[in-house]
Order: C-alpha cells, then sequence, then structure tokens
C-alpha cells in the first residue's frame, strides 16, 4: 500500500482499483477548448511598468539550467554566479530561483551559490530516461542531497504509466519524497511523451497525490516540451487540488521557453488560472537556459532604451 503526506483525497491511494477509478474518474479534457484558452490568453497585452515587473518576476522564477554530458566544473561555477547576479553591472537585478544540474554537479554549484538567495536543484532517478531499477533512483536522489541540493527534480517512469500501472508510479514518487529529507521535490511527467491531455491531467493529479512539491511539464530533452495548453492544464489541476484538500503545489514549464513574450504569456497564465498566490518562485518556475539572457536584454531595453550589444549577456 502506497503512503503520502495525509489529505482529504488520501483514501483513493489505498489500492491500485481505488487509484485507477479515482484517475480515471477525472472529467476528460476538451481539447479544442483548452487550446483555445491558453491561445486567448496568450494574446493579453503587457506594457511599460507592468511589464518591467514581469521581467523582473520572470528572472526571479528561472530554474538557470545546464544537463549536458560536456558539463564541467567551471561551468557550473560560471552559471551559479550568473544566477546569482545575472547582470553584473546592474545589481537590481534579481537573482534567479536555482540553478540545476546533474547529481555530481551538485557540490560544485552548491559553493558558487554560498551566501545567496539561489537554490540548487538536481535532476535525478535516472535522468531523462527514468530506466533503472527503484533502488538506484534512490541512491541517486540520496546522493543530490548528501552534496547539498535544496530541489529534486525526478521523473517518473511513463511506461508504468502508460500501462496504467499507476499504484507502481504513485509508490515510487513516494520513495523518492522519502528520501528527498527536507529538499522539496519536482515531479517531472514527460508530457510530450504522455500522447493526451487526459494522460496529462491524471500525472498531474497522481503527483500531487504522492507528495509532489511542485509538478514540471518536461526534461526538456524531447521533441515537445512545455506548451501554454499543457502548462494551462496542470495550472488547473493545483488550483482544483488545493480546493479538494488545502494543500498548494508549484508548476515548472520547461523546455522550449525561450523569449521575455513567451514568459509573460505564461505569468498570464499563472494569474489567470491558479491566481496570484502562485506569482511567486515558491510556486512557479521556469526550467530555461536560454530565456534569461532574453530577459536580459529586455530588462536593459527597457530602462535605457536601447538593445545592448551582443556581448551584453554571457552565452552559456
Amino acid at each position: 500500500m502506497s503512503t503520502a503526506a495525509p489529505h482529504a483525497l488520501a483514501d483513493v491511494t489505498a489500492s491500485d482499483s481505488t487509484l485507477r477509478r479515482f484517475l480515471h474518474g477525472l472529467p476528460g479534457v476538451d481539447a479544442v477548448g483548452l487550446e483555445a484558452r491558453a491561445a486567448s490568453l496568450g494574446t493579453r497585452s503587457i506594457k511599460t511598468t507592468a511589464k518591467a515587473y514581469a521581467i523582473d518576476l520572470a528572472i526571479s522564477m528561472v530554474d538557470l539550467t545546464t544537463l549536458e554530458g560536456a558539463d564541467t566544473p567551471g561551468k557550473v561555477r560560471a552559471l551559479g554566479a550568473k544566477a546569482v547576479h545575472p547582470d553584473p553591472i546592474d545589481r537590481t537585478t534579481p537573482a534567479t530561483a536555482a540553478v540545476c544540474v546533474y547529481p555530481d554537479m551538485v557540490a560544485t554549484a552548491k559553493a558558487a551559490v554560498a551566501g545567496s538567495s539561489v537554490k540548487v536543484a538536481s535532476v535525478a532517478t535516472a535522468f531523462p530516461a527514468g530506466r533503472a531499477p527503484l533502488s538506484v533512483k534512490l541512491a541517486d536522489v540520496r546522493e543530490a542531497v548528501a552534496a547539498g541540493a535544496d530541489e529534486i527534480d525526478m521523473v517518473i517512469d511513463r511506461g508504468a504509466f502508460l500501462a496504467g500501472h499507476y499504484l507502481k508510479v504513485h509508490e515510487e514518487i513516494v520513495a523518492v519524497k522519502e528520501a528527498c529529507g527536507a529538499a522539496r521535490l519536482k515531479v517531472i511527467f514527460e508530457t510530450g511523451e504522455l500522447s493526451t491531455y487526459d494522460n496529462i491531467r491524471r500525472a498531474s493529479w497522481l503527483g500531487m497525490l504522492a507528495g509532489a512539491d511542485f509538478i514540471k511539464t518536461s526534461t526538456g530533452k524531447v521533441a515537445v516540451n512545455a506548451t501554454p495548453a499543457n502548462t494551462l492544464l496542470m495550472l488547473e489541476a493545483v488550483r482544483d487540488f488545493r480546493a479538494q484538500t488545502g494543500v498548494q503545489v508549484g508548476v515548472k514549464p520547461a523546455g522550449g521557453i525561450r523569449t521575455t513574450k513567451d514568459a509573460i504569456k505564461f505569468l498570464v497564465l499563472v494569474n489567470e488560472t491558479a491566481g496570484e498566490d502562485w506569482l511567486d518562485n515558491h510556486w512557479f518556475r521556469f526550467g530555461a537556459s536560454s530565456l534569461l539572457n532574453d530577459l536580459l536584454m529586455q530588462r536593459q531595453k527597457l530602462a535605457t532604451g536601447r538593445y545592448s550589444g551582443p556581448d551584453y549577456v554571457t552565452v552559456d
């Protein structure tokens, strides 16, 4: 039997059959309506003072990320320095929320952001495929936490989920959450592999029932990552979950969000769907690498009236 943090819906995870009944009893997603609403909210115009606020808020929500096989300690140290002071010549620029690295780079990242508000997040559980025994996944998590990770980004077993083995996925998330200790847990669904909006809704509720602190769209390693529609669907899920349980869960779209215009569209989605309570980096993040540079360019444009040259921001 699975166990997770107690809440009003804890009894639905008592068995495989009760969990399946609950997840398949969720309302079906109107795909046309969902995409139309996401598109409509994306047309909202934000100008001047509100835009300056939105840019700073977006910067503060970035999980500045490097997840490459060629990552070096020097690259991670540079990333940490950029996270703490995104614009070294303008110290009014807010720090990013976190830096996100592989487990073996956690200690290096932790040292690079020491003394700042920047958290260290680490992908774990055999990221990005998640194809490993549970014992290996838990060891991955424990090592990252021992090295100083404040947050763990885990991937679900998409094969088990798509085969309908919901309790197995639930139990794995519960076990990872326990291994996290005090670290916050972000549960990655890889929405591009879940095929349907109904599956994304079910995965969202499954992750929250298991104790996720955040639900996250994607690894950034597949063709389809965060979209306004799948993020809107997840925002509806966290809103409805809090209404039923009193438990608030964060949302992290990741992959494919590259411009300030994109980021602001997502902030509008947050405000109009979940509400102002989620407009804070404790509850909403952007998983990104190149987004920060565009935010910094647009921020300077608002301040000076002109764009900087190509050497204004570092190339990650």
